[in-house]
């Protein structure tokens, strides 16, 4: 079993020969039945598989098979529960618009590094326009935000002005992403 192929065959490969190839697995393209299992883990991604399976008319093996290979390609990056931030006591979303000094990739790193170590941050995003980065937090009031902005984002080296901007009511602040740009591929 060493050989799969005469060793003068061209075409074929060595089986110990193997190791010192370099094999790419091909990206996982979602079809319709990835599109339906993930636009209803979207709206309940406690659905046990049994019922997830039933409810897109696939065998619960298959099912199985299909949210594992969506959650190994990533495109199904993981699960969590959702908590009311009213509820939790956080109930001032804020989003601020950052600029900073000195454009580099050592200033962005640093930048990033200092706002993901801050709790109240619940998203962050490097952006164009005005600003350079665009940041969500979520804190109990004005003085929560107050302490934020002071004690830590404008305590950041590079960072040189925030603008900040308050959502009165939230209206949606998560829904389902849109997947019906996978339906114009080909067998999709």
């Amino acid at each position: 079993m060493a050989n799969i192929a005469p060793e003068g065959s061209n075409s074929a490969i060595l089986l110990r020969d193997l190791s010192s190839k370099l094999y790419f697995v091909p990206e996982h393209v979602p079809d319709r039945v990835d599109r339906a299992i993930l636009a209803t883990l979207q709206r309940d991604g406690r659905m046990a598989n049994v019922d997830l399976a039933d409810a897109i008319s696939l065998s619960p093996s298959a099912c199985l098979r299909r949210v594992k290979a969506l959650e190994a390609s990533g495109i199904i990056a993981g699960y969590r529960a959702e908590v009311s931030r009213a509820r939790a006591g956080l109930g001032l979303t804020v989003f601020i618009g950052l600029k900073v000094e000195r454009h580099s990739q050592e200033t962005s790193d640093r930048v990033e590094a200092a706002l993901l170590a801050i709790p109240a941050i619940v998203a962050c995003y490097l952006i164009s326009g005005s600003s350079d980065f665009l940041v969500e937090a979520a804190v109990p009031d004005l003085a929560g935000y107050e302490q934020l902005l002071l004690g830590q984002i404008l305590t950041i080296p590079s960072v040189v002005e925030a603008q900040s901007t308050f959502a009165i009511r939230t209206i949606l602040s998560r829904g389902p992403l849109p997947l019906d740009h996978w339906r114009g591929q080909p067998g999709r």
